[in-house]
This record gives structure tokens, C-alpha cells and sequence, in this order.
């Protein structure tokens, strides 16, 4: 299989999940963080909703400097919220691979805090590590809902919180 339509089948694969964690998010745990040294809720939410988009970025620039950045997180206040930046961000990684050319795949993407360079990579590499940083994120999430008895919804088959397990 080629790489683009490989890609696109793993993010439509992901965002299935992905929408059934943010849609469990209870709007009145939105400041909650397990450990003082923990993002809470609503930064970790906005933070997966928005990683989709991480594949545009890496095909339409050479790489992101956290310095020069005016970076204000995206406020939301429910689950709906989340769900429906996750469904814009999800477009935008979409759209953007649909019309990638591949070619560029091998291209070097820098992650930078001004002359601090934190990692070069290949957009590529960039694309697959936002799809990881997704599952990743996902699974702290999954964490905190345990913690806070939230039933988890199946990721790669059912959980033991779905009805017959």
C-alpha cells in the first residue's frame, strides 16, 4: 500500500477512539489533574483534539519554533467542545495528506525552542509521531477517567467496562 493512503486509513482508524475518550470527558472534571506535576483535563483534551492537525503542519512547513510562538491553548468548557475541535483539526491532517505529494516525505522538519533544537526529523517521521503522540495521549487520558470512575470506551477492541466484558 502507498504511504498516503496507508496514512489516511491510520488517522480515520484513530479518530474513531479518539472521539469516544474526548466524548467521556465530564464537563465538571475539566480542571482535574491527578499529580500536581499532571496537565490537567482540559489542556490534555485540547492537546489530543488538536494533534490531527499535526500531520498539515508537517507537510505544509519545515518545522515549528516554540520561541517565536504566541501560543494560547483553545478554550472549551464540554465534551462537545473538544469533539468538535478534534473534527476541524481531523480535516485539516485529512485534507492536507490528500494532497500531499509524497516526494516530500523525506524532507527535514525541526522541532525548535529558538537555537535549541530538539529534534530533526523527516515529515514523515513528523506525521507517524503525531499519530503516536495521539495514542499516547489517549492512554493518559484513559487514566485519568479510570481515576475519576469513568467507564473507558474500547480502543482496539472492547474494554472491561463495555457491556459483557
Amino acid at each position: 500500500m502507498a504511504t498516503i493512503p496507508s496514512l489516511l486509513k491510520e488517522m480515520a482508524r484513530e479518530a474513531e477512539t479518539t472521539r469516544k475518550m474526548l466524548g467521556r470527558i465530564p464537563a465538571d472534571k475539566l480542571d482535574w489533574r491527578p499529580h500536581p506535576r499532571s496537565m490537567d483535563m482540559r489542556s490534555l483534551a485540547v492537546h489530543i483534539a488538536e494533534l490531527p492537525s499535526w500531520a498539515k503542519m508537517a507537510i505544509e512547513t519545515d518545522g515549528i519554533d516554540f520561541e517565536g510562538m504566541d501560543f494560547t491553548p483553545t478554550p472549551v468548557n464540554s465534551a462537545q467542545e473538544l469533539l468538535d475541535i478534534h473534527e476541524k483539526s481531523l480535516q485539516e491532517g485529512y485534507s492536507s495528506l490528500e494532497k500531499a505529494d509524497e516526494s516530500t516525505f523525506g524532507q527535514p522538519w525541526t522541532l525548535r525552542t529558538g537555537e535549541q533544537v530538539h529534534d530533526v526529523s523527516s515529515k514523515s517521521e513528523v506525521i507517524r509521531m503525531s499519530y503516536n503522540q495521539i495514542v499516547h495521549h489517549r492512554a493518559q487520558l484513559g487514566v485519568y477517567l479510570r481515576l475519576l470512575d469513568v467507564p473507558i470506551p474500547g480502543s482496539y477492541g472492547p474494554s472491561a467496562d463495555e457491556p459483557g466484558m
